[in-house]
């Protein structure tokens, strides 16, 4: 045989498509060649693979190879291909069966002894090779993130003369055949958070913005002087919130794999807490790239994005993030490629009203204007994803000279009602509230007229959006899912309106600055 045809994966975003490499001995000036749009790390392969098989005992043929990468539209990067390349070449040399290779695909970096080195993108590829009815055969550095995959029939080599052996179905020195094992099947450990709310001291309004934020899945701004406890709020945020369900860990494990992040399979239910700095450039944040990777609003999928000294981010930077919350995903087009990544994630943000942290009182220093040009600094439709902003004011005198060291309910006792909400918004409708459309805000969250006159009144002073009407409306609801009862009164609209800080220290800041 002169030409073998190996399956193997490339990686388009959180997509896996089948790249088939198709190798060709021939006679001429012996030497390596690789067509299909290859990158300069997928070229430095013929290096690679070379040394590996000659490494590995086998005999690198000494004739023309030419090595196809289809479909040859499709950017092809990283060291994924070494293993295919080489299994490709040794079937095109008869120096393997090639009978069984069209039941298996390849993905794997070589090293120069042999060894077959970890790769990026794993799950997606496993899950795309499942749904093909093949069997994927990688590193056993891969093992790890692999390992939360259901029914999993990924078989894992350390070295290329385990897989040859293994395809040729080669017996060991004690006559037994080799084998591949898949990744065994992983215990999960107890979930268990370091961080209770119930250690924050006072703000039982901030709590309870924190709780109805965590059962219907809402977006939150925190407000308030320097520290009065807005980035420990936020931080505990993911002890309120339900676990992780399979096809979401799923979904968080696969950007983490395309990101080449370490995966703790004992603690794959645990939803995703990302912190940028605010000195995040724009790709880090929503992905980029000339072949795009996912940015942190990607990697937060499924959990929360945390933004802390909000003001002090790039406005352009920020800005981007105005459409992927809204549709929950975020597309990028460069020349070489389009790629989609998830983004549905809770947005906490926090911070303070002032450039000197304060806007009233003994230890404020700036004017109205000053304090209007440092919130400038956010436009008002990025401001306009929040449904909620709480102040977090500082601590009443006396306070903290009480003896008790544990404030209020903790964070099982709030996890509760929040999983009982949570409960009746997917029976209901099959997603939280933050995820409703307009149309089924207009069905579920529906008001009397009475109260609809009120809260467009309302809406019409604090100068808002009807972005802002469907979400006072969704917050609402979510207040009542939280008394489990099913009608939207008055109380409800009034609380929700309560979380509305930012429009009325805007307003207020407008007239002292008349």
């Amino acid at each position: 045989m002169t030409l073998a045809v190996i399956h193997t994966r490339a990686t388009i975003g959180i997509d896996s498509p089948i790249v088939t490499i198709e190798a060709h001995i021939s006679n001429g000036l012996p030497g390596l060649t690789l067509v299909g749009l290859p990158e300069t790390t997928v070229k430095e392969a013929r290096d690679r693979v070379r040394s590996a098989l000659i490494n590995s005992g086998f005999t690198y043929p000494p004739k023309r190879i030419t090595v196809n990468l289809a479909p040859a539209d499709l950017p092809k990067e990283g060291g994924r291909y070494d293993l295919p390349i080489a299994i490709a070449i040794l079937a095109a040399s008869e120096q393997i069966s090639a009978d069984k290779l069209h039941n298996y695909e390849f993905l794997g970096e070589l090293a120069l002894s042999g060894e077959i080195r970890r790769v990026t993108g794993a799950i997606p590829a496993a899950l795309s090779a499942k749904r093909a009815e093949r069997q994927l055969i990688l590193s056993s550095e891969n093992q790890a993130e692999l390992a939360i995959l259901s029914q999993n029939e990924t078989l894992m080599a350390n070295h290329l003369l385990q897989v040859c052996h293994f395809l040729q179905g080669e017996q060991e020195e004690r006559g037994e055949k080799v084998t591949l094992s898949s990744p065994p099947p992983v215990e999960l450990q107890t979930e268990s958070f370091a961080l209770d709310i119930q250690d924050i001291i006072g703000q039982e309004q901030a709590k309870r913005a924190l709780e109805i934020t965590a059962a219907g899945g809402h977006n939150l701004l925190l407000l308030g002087p320097p520290g009065t406890g807005k980035t420990m709020l936020a931080s505990r945020l993911c002890s309120l919130l339900p676990p992780l369900t399979q096809q979401e860990a799923l979904d968080v494990a696969a950007i983490n794999s395309l990101s080449g992040h370490s995966i703790n399979p004992q603690k794959w239910h645990i939803r995703p807490f990302r912190a940028p700095h605010h000195s995040a450039s724009m790709a880090a944040l929503v992905g980029g790239g000339s072949i795009p990777k996912p940015g942190e609003i990607s990697l937060a999928h499924h959990g929360v994005l945390f933004l802390d000294e909000l003001p002090e981010f790039n406005r352009s930077v920020l800005d981007a993030l105005r459409e992927p919350l809204e549709s929950g995903e975020i597309v990028i087009s460069r020349a070489r490629a389009k790629v989609r990544f998830p983004a549905q994630v809770q947005l906490i943000a926090a911070m303070n009203p002032s450039p000197t942290g304060y806007h009233q009182g003994m230890h404020n220093r700036s004017s109205p204007h000053q304090v209007l040009r440092y919130l400038s600094k956010l436009s008002g439709p990025f401001l306009d994803r929040f449904d909620l902003s709480i102040e977090v004011p500082l601590l009443p005198p006396g306070i903290l000279s009480q003896s008790s060291t544990k404030y209020g309910e903790n964070s099982q006792e709030v996890k509760k009602r929040v999983a009982i909400a949570r409960k009746i918004q997917i029976e209901r409708c099959g997603h939280i509230n933050a995820h409703l459309s307009s149309k089924q805000t207009e069905d579920i969250c529906k008001i009397s007229m009475e109260d609809a006159v009120f809260l467009e009144n309302t809406l019409l002073k604090l100068g808002l959006s009807i972005r802002a009407w469907h979400r006072i409306l969704r917050v609402s609801r979510t207040i009542a899912d939280l008394k489990e009862q099913k009608t939207i009164e008055k109380p409800e609209i009034m609380e929700a309106l309560s979380y509305r800080s930012i429009d009325r220290l805007l307003i207020q800041l407008q007239k002292q600055a008349r």
